[in-house]
């Protein structure tokens, strides 16, 4: 059964849908602040399947994006109390505290850092919140980081997509299950 392959078809059929942009945005903004599935899953097959809608599909998973950083630093200012026993239930007491430390030593450039990594970038939104950074600079990091990361995507896939198109549904279990254990060593060494 191939089961990465199957799922990279759904979600080139999905890509092309009339509201796969409103679905994007939801994921963007869902990302940011408590979702764990990344809005790159959706915003590449998009741009492939409309290579001539890159920069805007991009622009709207930035903002989407931001928007929901904005959510998250709403939770870590206003609901850190509710947040907090949650993150300790999950196990990551101590990848909190280190998210609070690295905040302290890094500031501004942690937010950049993790908006254009993949770096769980919603702890870093709630932590902005939590620190009471101010919040024009969060907003400026977090463009400039998202931004950064989903135009370089939107750039890639449009130039690149259709000649790598047949090579990455080859690879795609490959792919899907490399990243699947990627994130299991990333979980278990936090």
């Amino acid at each position: 059964m191939k089961l990465f392959t199957a799922l990279y078809d759904r979600m080139l059929v999905a890509a092309r849908h009339r509201h796969a942009p409103w679905y994007l945005g939801a994921v963007s903004v869902a990302e940011s602040s408590f979702f764990p599935v990344p809005p790159d899953v959706m915003l590449m097959p998009m741009v492939l399947a409309k290579p001539h809608r890159a920069w805007q599909l991009a622009t709207l998973t930035t903002l989407c994006s931001v928007l929901g950083g904005v959510l998250g630093y709403a939770l870590g200012h206003f609901a850190i109390d509710a947040v907090v026993p949650l993150i300790e239930r999950a196990g990551h007491a101590e990848t909190w505290q280190q998210v609070q430390t690295l905040y302290l030593e890094w500031g501004i450039w942690i937010v950049f850092l993790a908006g254009f990594s993949p770096i769980p970038y919603k702890l870093f939104t709630i932590a902005s919140g939590f620190m009471a950074m101010p919040l024009l600079p969060f907003i400026g990091a977090s463009l400039i980081g998202r931004g950064g990361r989903f135009y370089l995507e939107a750039l890639l896939v449009s130039r690149l997509g259709s000649r790598m198109q047949d090579r990455v549904r080859q690879s795609m279990e490959w792919i899907g299950w490399g990243l699947v254990a990627t994130t299991a060593a990333f979980y278990l060494a936090l």
